[in-house]
């Protein structure tokens, strides 16, 4: 079937976007035909900017020509270098600079958050979390239950949907907290479902769960750099990220934390504890005993890995010259344009899981394809769509605002409806 919106139109929205011009900033992969693809994977694995390999240069050349000294005398100092990075990524989530710290890898730094906030004592237990929470999330959770010496089977909660519907609602974790709140020992729920796209009440969470007594953090990996988390305003107590989706950084690179100040200086908190979390002032004179840190780099462990660093640098500075509010002001149009095209289509085949409240979801939209075979997720690939396929029968898509465009809308559903 053919759209009833010209490709024109797309390209005359992309003449009036402002931030159009960030997409030649990031190596778009080639279709096998040598154009560009259509890439909307950034929910897995966002585009590498091309100032990335700058970035990451000039940190090889200080090690080639200075060596240790490069801790101290290179053109940014690898001895602070995390605290290049506080700043601008607070405000991409919403928080204050000292609530913030980049370092680890996201499970990793969920874990550290559990040895501080998992406290489960008397017939407070339990660990509630979305009920489609991503996999990782699950095993971290049920494994801390584990160590306690609890049983998943009995502490570990689920948030569900009711029955006929994609997505939790918030009567039922009220419901839910009623009936089992003083059990309940900490609420961790994935602040955006990587599933369906869901954009939680961070907030609303918080205040409910803090009203029972309970801790509650947040996996915040598919709203880093998405969607207008506001941790500080939300009250939680901590959130943890991966950069690589989203945020750009690479495979594998460093994720994010978030302790709330009014955790700041608690240095009685229990925490797994290194020499990076140290107070910096007497770090090396290799003292006994541990004195962390004021803030969220009191959890810190190990000095950082400076080129993983580099690269989460090189993507931050395009985060700041965009600016994230009118990132996620293009966010909105863009996935809502999507949205749009969408629903010219014809046929039950296709339906979107993903709330249509922009308020309620980030750029990605969840396509659930009924009597699923994966055949039409590989039929669009093979015509040079990069989009990503999870069981048992969703294709998930995100037009991410800094280098997608609503030409590249278009020419992805105009693939789609020629495929069905």
């Amino acid at each position: 079937m053919a759209l009833e919106t010209k490709l024109e139109e797309a390209h005359e929205l992309d003449k009036k976007d402002t931030l159009s011009r960030f997409r030649e900033s990031f190596h778009i992969p080639k279709h096998k035909d040598g154009s560009d693809s259509i890439y909307f994977c950034g929910n897995s694995l966002g585009l590498q900017p091309k100032q990335t390999k700058e970035f990451l240069e000039q940190e090889l050349n200080d090690w080639a020509g200075l060596g240790v000294e490069g801790h101290f005398h290179a053109q940014n100092p690898w001895m602070p270098y995390h605290e290049f990075l506080s700043k601008k990524m607070a405000e991409i989530v919403g928080a204050q600079q000292h609530e913030v710290v980049v370092m680890n890898t996201l499970t990793t730094n969920l874990h550290l958050m559990m040895v501080s906030f998992y406290r489960p004592e008397g017939r407070r237990r339990k660990i509630l979390i979305e009920g489609d929470a991503f996999p990782s999330d699950r095993y971290a959770v049920a494994s801390q239950i584990k160590f306690h010496g609890g049983d998943p089977a009995t502490d570990l909660i689920t948030w569900q949907p009711r029955p006929g519907n994609n997505t939790p609602d918030m009567d039922d974790l009220k419901t839910i907290l009623e009936q089992q709140g003083d059990q309940i020992a900490l609420i961790m729920v994935g602040a955006v479902n990587y599933y369906t796209g869901q954009f939680f009440d961070l907030k609303s969470i918080t205040e409910l769960g803090h009203s029972y007594g309970i801790m509650v953090g947040f996996d915040c990996a598919h709203g880093a750099g998405n969607v207008d988390l506001r941790l500080h305003e939300s009250g939680a107590d901590f959130a943890v990220w991966c950069t690589y989706k989203y945020l750009n950084s690479g495979p594998g690179s460093l994720g994010g934390c978030f302790v709330h100040e009014r955790h700041a200086d608690r240095p009685e908190l229990p925490r797994f504890t290194g020499w990076w979390g140290h107070n910096k002032e007497t770090r090396f004179k290799m003292r006994d005993d541990f004195e962390p840190m004021y803030g969220a780099e009191g959890w810190q462990l190990s000095n950082p890995p400076i080129l993983s660093m580099a690269a989460i640098r090189a993507s931050l500075d395009l985060f700041s010259q965009a600016g994230f509010k009118a990132l996620r002001e293009k966010s909105v149009q863009l996935t809502a344009y999507l949205e749009f095209l969408l629903q010219q289509m014809q046929g039950d085949r296709i339906s979107i899981i993903t709330p249509s409240d922009p308020n309620w979801r980030g750029c990605q939209l969840s396509l659930a394809v009924k009597d699923a075979d994966r055949s039409l997720f590989d039929a669009i690939t093979a015509k040079g769509v990069i989009a990503d396929w999870r069981e048992p029968d969703v294709i998930r898509i995100a037009p991410v605002p800094l280098y997608n465009s609503f030409a590249d809308c278009w020419k992805f559903v105009d693939i789609l409806s020629s495929e069905m």
